[in-house]
């Protein structure tokens, strides 16, 4: 149980940022008179938020230089998605790009910050780990989440390519001097559930609207459980090619 509390007190230090972002999301909702369109004001929040933890040392600029990286990369995925009206964004706003306000990219960049923030905190460790085939699932996955309007939709098969490379594989982290240790997959989909509550909770507060609330909010569907389970590997081999860099030029 001592273990687990601690374990439950670095988790939180590690979502710092999303918890902020969501914050910052339910805050601008309940304000009545805003000085600026709410999608605007977030954005500027989001780049305050960067700013303040920084400063504080929270997080390193090698992190923050990722995070950006997983902000441009959720902005790219935002502008084909919202394109294609599998969400929308429906509030107006000055900074919106083809529908998407810019701030849509800090969803992806709290992602980014939550993964940097673990490997260090946890002193994350991959045990049998295969970089290479492990990013190519992983890009198929994202480009798959594009392809699928005109393509088959290959998912279920890609889900199995990334079990498949992934097996055997386990990631380790420290909790309060102890070593711990769990398969790579499971991580996934452990990561992946607590991001479709977290995805629930930003459509409640009107971070952005799936076509199916568009007569009121309904909870998002279990298959975007799925899904973020598999996106997170997207962040998650960026974080780990980074640190791969960043020990080289040490």
């Amino acid at each position: 149980m001592g273990q687990l509390w601690h374990f439950g007190g670095i988790q939180l230090r590690c979502c710092a940022f999303a918890a902020a972002v969501l914050a910052g999301v339910a805050l601008s909702g309940a304000i009545p008179r805003l000085p600026l369109a709410r999608y605007d004001l977030l954005l500027l929040y989001g780049l305050a938020l960067t700013v303040l933890f920084r400063v504080r040392g929270w997080d390193t600029g090698r992190e923050v230089a990722v995070i950006a990286v997983c902000h441009v990369i959720g902005l790219a995925f935002e502008l084909l998605k919202v394109s294609l009206g599998s969400w929308s964004y429906p509030e107006p706003a000055v900074l919106k790009l083809a529908g998407v306000p810019l701030y849509g990219g800090f969803l992806y960049a709290a992602v980014g910050s939550y993964v940097c923030r673990a490997w260090r905190l946890f002193d994350l460790g991959l045990v049998r780990y295969r970089p290479r085939l492990t990013e190519l699932a992983a890009a198929a996955i994202y480009v798959n989440f594009f392809s699928h309007h005109w393509l088959p939709d290959a998912r279920w098969l890609l889900a199995a390519v990334l079990l498949a490379v992934t097996w055997g594989t386990w990631v380790t982290f420290t909790v309060h001097g102890r070593r711990h240790r769990m398969p790579l997959a499971l991580s996934f989909v452990l990561i992946g559930f607590f991001l479709w509550l977290a995805e629930n909770i930003a459509t409640r507060l009107g971070a952005w609207r799936y076509p199916n609330q568009a007569a009121g909010w309904q909870p998002v569907g279990i298959d975007k459980f799925a899904a973020w389970s598999l996106l997170i590997t997207v962040t998650f081999v960026l974080v780990a090619r980074a640190r791969q860099g960043w020990r080289r030029g040490a």
